[in-house]
């Protein structure tokens, strides 16, 4: 058997998530058009008897600002060291700037390495071939590979592409398993899919959710969570007038979570504010950031 370790990094909002979840045909990390939808490292599992690759999702590599931010651009960057390869994830209609410097300048140069420049769909011809021409300037021994992954467009030949770096090694997780997150993780994820989903730009990303109890019962499951949020006004956004904002987000919410559990749910939301928790070394490591 051949399998490996494979870090999908690049800025926020290049396709990242995207690509991950066309990958393994299944939606392992959640996906919204806002910046830095990803908070955590996330490996997905692909395993088809042959080869088994840990496709390991990661934050948007991005100018922090607080210190989730320094958290978020830690993993991803730690995140890139150890694997088989990388993929980088280019937005193609963005030209080079420092941002995409600084990601240069900050990758291992021994670790073999795919560009993928996504988003074709969204340029021209003579705009593709100069981001190629950038991209093999900077990483001169990478293969490079277009790509629309919310088209499906080359998904194919980036996994058979990533297949050739695998080298002979154990199945690292069994069979079966498709992510190295537990329930919890899930729900709290879904239930921030449907946050930023609902509240577009109402709400900055000053907010979490925190999953404070998973009850399974025969027919059912109870599920409480809370969700954090930065000041006082943005709980009455949350809420919405009469509650009608956090009961769609629920109702939204359930019907995700019953197909994954392949149960009814019975979901209930809180909201609570905790200022500058974005800051705050103890909530950031109650909610999984580290």
């Amino acid at each position: 058997m051949k399998s490996g370790f494979v870090a999908i990094v690049g800025r926020p909002n290049a396709g990242k998530s995207t690509i991950i979840n066309a990958l393994l045909e299944r939606d392992i990390s959640i996906v919204t058009e806002k910046a830095q939808t990803t908070r955590n490292v996330i490996k997905g599992i692909y395993d088809d008897g042959e080869y088994q690759i840990v496709f390991v999702d990661t934050p948007g590599i991005h100018k922090a600002r607080h210190s989730l931010g320094k958290i978020m651009n830690q993993g991803a960057l730690d995140s890139s060291k150890g694997v088989d390869v990388i993929i980088l994830v280019v937005d193609g209609s963005r030209k080079f700037d420092e941002g995409d410097q600084f990601i240069a300048n900050s990758l291992p140069n021994n670790v073999p390495m795919i560009v993928v420049i996504n988003k074709i769909d969204l340029i021209r011809l003579p705009q593709a071939v100069e981001i190629k021409k950038v991209y093999h300037e900077k990483y001169p021994h990478a293969e490079i590979l277009e790509m629309s992954a919310i088209e499906n467009f080359n998904i194919d030949e980036l996994l058979n592409k990533v297949k050739t770096f695998m080298p002979e090694g154990p199945r690292y997780y069994p069979e079966d398993a498709i992510s190295d997150k537990d329930a919890a993780f899930y729900v709290s994820e879904i239930v921030r899919e449907k946050l930023l989903l609902s509240l577009k730009e109402e709400v900055p990303h000053e907010l979490a959710v925190r999953v404070d109890e998973i009850t399974h019962k025969k027919n059912e499951v109870y599920i409480k969570a809370t969700i954090l949020v930065d000041k006082e006004s943005h709980k009455g956004i949350v809420i919405g007038k009469g509650g009608k904002k956090i009961k769609s987000i629920g109702i939204k919410a359930r019907a995700t979570l019953e197909e994954y559990f392949n149960k009814h749910i019975f979901l209930e939301l809180f909201v609570s504010v905790k200022e500058d928790w974005i800051n705050n070394p103890r909530i950031l490591k109650e909610l999984g950031y580290k």
